[in-house]
């Protein structure tokens, strides 16, 4: 059946979601070379560009793909004057399956179990690394990609461009680790995810207090990497603690797009089904673990759950929050980390006990430029009413700050302070 171009590309467009990431690790499996691999793939896009307005789309469009790919790389592999051998094993995979996927079921998790490894390979640097993640995984253009974190296209493409160079330059192999190589390459795959996450969630710079699309993708990959993977306990930690923090998603933002703070939310408004998941998901982790010490992101997710479980800002169980952050402490020592603490700490037992906590934590290196830690200060300077030194932290805050709507209400606390009110 004939479709409009608009509805092809249309169709396109969610095919390529949902089957780049399969078709690239696919590819990547036969060739070796990740780069290739989606040149493979985008070709066969290219294609369905082409065909699919005048032919309409395929009932199998994943295999239709499949199928052009692999004719791509069978030509590929000619005109480099690859071995015969190559040709007939492609050949003959290719004529054996015809319609069908061309890829075994149970080589599809494998195939993207190693493409996530490979795109999160601790050689490339921490941007590459998720702008490639994206761009393979999350089947994101360039512009996609630069558009949700603010950078300009051509620094993306680029990243993505020294990405696939690096792997080939230092001839990253195109597998899953094993071992105790597999925890450190693992914290890299979940590092990266977790970075997209929050990109979404808390968007550090630009005029939206959130990005959506980002936090739906992390997700998405968080789930993808736990079905591969189901005997990590710290991946279906992670998970939890994105789905439980996205549940809040519809009540951080007013209709116009200002950020309203955890206590001030409509918790009616919170997303009880993603709740459901992610406590699942956390109860899962904690299996898992069993006996063993919790990981960093199970014990976030505890954290998490504490709110989610919470009725009411009046409901929440402070002391159990900074317990666990305490135990987060230990697990990953953090400035980052004993200042939330210091918010439960305030939260369970008063701005007094909180402020020598942060205090201590003024003259942190790694703090100097972080918004939160005025911020937080502000915040119980205020509520003991210091309020001229409250005024300076809010100030200081919204300087620091790289996001229009965070700024905002920081401004808006420092005029509060400056009539003596908390906020």
């Amino acid at each position: 059946m004939t479709v409009t171009v608009t509805e092809a590309h249309r169709s396109i467009d969610a095919v390529w979601r949902i089957e780049s990431a399969k078709l690239i690790a696919a590819l990547a499996r036969m060739v070796r070379d990740v780069g290739l691999a989606e040149e493979l793939a985008q070709d066969a896009l290219v294609a369905a560009l082409e065909q699919w307005p005048s032919s309409g789309v395929p009932s199998n469009p994943g295999a239709w793909l499949m199928t052009i790919a692999k004719r791509r790389a069978i030509d590929h592999f000619r005109h480099r004057k690859m071995a015969q051998r190559k040709h007939e094993e492609l050949g003959l995979d290719l004529e054996t399956t015809q319609d069908a996927i061309e890829v075994e079921p149970d080589e599809v998790p494998d195939d993207l179990l190693r493409l996530i490894f490979t795109a999160c390979h601790p050689v490339l640097s921490t941007e590459a690394r998720v702008a490639l993640t994206l761009r393979l995984l999350g089947g994101l253009t360039t512009d996609e990609i630069a558009r949700a974190f603010l950078v300009p296209e051509t620094t993306v493409a680029q990243r993505i461009v020294r990405a696939k160079r690096t792997l080939a330059r230092k001839k990253v192999p195109y597998e899953v680790p094993v071992g105790a190589e597999l925890a450190e390459r693992l914290g890299s795959v979940l590092e990266v995810v977790y970075l997209v996450f929050n990109e979404g969630y808390s968007a550090t710079a630009g005029d939206d207090w959130m990005r959506p699309a980002l936090c739906a993708d992390a997700i998405r990959l968080g789930r993808i990497l736990a079905g591969l993977a189901p005997r990590e306990p710290e991946v279906s930690g992670l998970v939890a603690l994105m789905e439980l923090q996205a549940s809040r998603a519809r009540a951080r933002v007013t209709a116009d797009g200002e950020p309203i703070l955890l206590l001030d939310q409509n918790r009616a408004k919170w997303d009880r089904l993603l709740i459901g998941h992610g406590l699942a998901a956390l109860a899962r982790a904690e299996t898992l673990a069993g006996e063993a010490r919790r990981g960093p992101y199970t014990l976030q997710a505890a954290i998490a759950a504490c709110h989610a479980r919470a009725g009411a800002p009046e409901d929440t169980d402070w002391a159990r929050i900074a317990a666990l952050y305490g135990e987060l402490a230990d697990v990953m020592p953090s400035p980052v980390v004993e200042l939330n603490r210091a918010v439960a700490v305030s939260m369970a037992r008063g701005p007094e006990a909180a402020l020598p906590l942060v205090d201590a934590l003024a003259a942190e290196p790694t703090l100097a430029r972080y918004h939160l830690l005025p911020t937080v200060r502000g915040d119980l300077l205020a509520k003991v009413g210091r309020f001229e030194e409250a005024k300076a932290e809010f100030a200081r805050a919204a300087e620091l700050t790289r996001n229009a709507r965070e700024r905002e209400v920081l401004i808006a606390r420092a005029k509060q302070a400056s009539t003596g009110n908390a906020g």
